[in-house]
């Protein structure tokens, strides 16, 4: 019996409750890559739908099919990191699991890195040939234009779809780049180039993104929300946490909540200053938790019974460090050592740094 020829192209497929889309995705990769040796590898975050036992299944009948269930981490970020280090194929291809990439051009992404004509293809629907078609609502539209003229505005080599899911690359040139990407979040694209440390020769073949034919989109405002934190990692050259920043941001966007609380109790209402401030204290806390949990900690989002224990948690972590701020201020200003606003300086990032580690822990710890 001849053994099958080893794997030149390995398709990695992050996914997520696409359980419906996985023997559809074998069959159009099977139909596509006619005459070439190819493996998929569906890396699914413990789908509750099935979709890893859907895949498992398919492979106990095709050895080309291959699935890695991950249990207690999410993100299709690390998916497809994980993904693309469990292969020996000397190619490796990033497709999303909702066959809204047109899986046929794979050949021409392949043919491209073997011939050197680039170190990573793209598979693009802004360049001429390429359409958005009806695979992206309003809204999602809106996301990718903005997420793209952002990441443009911060790339070392500009792409007309740096948004895009679907690319390839020589796995010997990952390999390289995996230690230094961030692995957050959504678009790995974009961590792969702005990680390279040097401009990628790139090239863009055009498709049609087409209509998701089942399961849920992942796609919304949230991720131009973790672009934003990406691109500000890359930037201070990774020295400050990515959850860090975005934990910094959402703490932010809650003292700009406190304030528009407060003055509406008691600046326009007839409330009390204290009863107000408690008030708007508690609508701030509430909202940086429900903020943390869709952004923050996305990967680790609490859910149904857990996400009120995660809440009353929070209330807790929070009270510690205002406690803690309220101390260390009033400390320093009473030895004098710093000034009222240094003071106060010190002891809020004193709260941030506490809320943050203690969160990561007890509130969204990994499982």
């Amino acid at each position: 019996m001849t053994e099958p020829a080893p794997p030149r192209l390995a398709v990695v497929i992050p996914c997520y409750n696409e359980s419906a889309n996985v023997a559809p995705m074998v069959a159009r990769l099977d139909a596509a890559l006619a005459g070439i040796a190819w493996e998929a590898i569906f890396v699914d975050d413990d789908s509750p739908d099935g979709t890893a036992a859907r895949a498992r299944e398919i492979g106990a009948r095709d050895p080309r099919i291959r699935c890695l269930r991950r249990i207690g981490r999410r993100g299709l970020a690390s998916a497809c990191v994980e993904g693309m280090l469990a292969t020996a194929a000397p190619f490796v291809a990033v497709i999303d699991g909702d066959l809204q990439h047109d899986e046929t051009i794979l050949p021409r992404m392949l043919a491209a890195l073997d011939s050197g004509e680039a170190e990573i293809v793209i598979g693009s629907r802004n360049i001429a040939g390429g359409e958005k078609g009806e695979g992206l609502s309003p809204i999602r539209r809106l996301v990718s234009d903005a997420g793209a003229a952002l990441a443009n505005a911060a790339l070392p080599v500009k792409v007309a779809d740096p948004m895009s899911g679907f690319f390839a690359l020589p796995r010997p040139l990952f390999e390289d780049l995996a230690p230094r990407l961030t692995a957050t979040g959504f678009k790995i694209l974009l961590d792969i180039l702005l990680s390279a440390g040097r401009p990628l020769r790139t090239a863009e073949i055009p498709y049609t993104f087409r209509p998701r034919e089942a399961g849920e989109s992942k796609l919304d405002a949230a991720v131009l929300l973790e672009f934003a934190g990406l691109l500000a990692d890359k930037a201070l050259g990774g020295i400050v946490p990515l959850r860090f920043l975005a934990f910094a941001l959402v703490g932010g966007v809650g003292v700009l909540v406190h304030l528009a609380v407060l003055g509406l109790l008691h600046g326009v209402g007839p409330i009390g200053f204290g009863a107000a401030q408690w008030a708007a204290t508690l609508v701030a806390m509430t909202a940086n938790f429900l903020l943390n949990n869709r952004i923050t900690y996305r990967d680790r989002r609490l859910r149904g019974p857990r996400l009120l224990r995660g809440l009353v948690l929070f209330y807790l972590v929070c009270g510690i460090g205002a406690f803690a701020n309220v101390g260390i201020a009033g400390l320093l200003v009473r030895d004098g050592v710093a000034g009222w606003g240094v003071a106060g300086a010190a002891g809020a990032l004193l709260t941030v740094v506490w809320n943050y580690a203690v969160s990561s822990t007890l509130v969204w710890r990994a499982r």
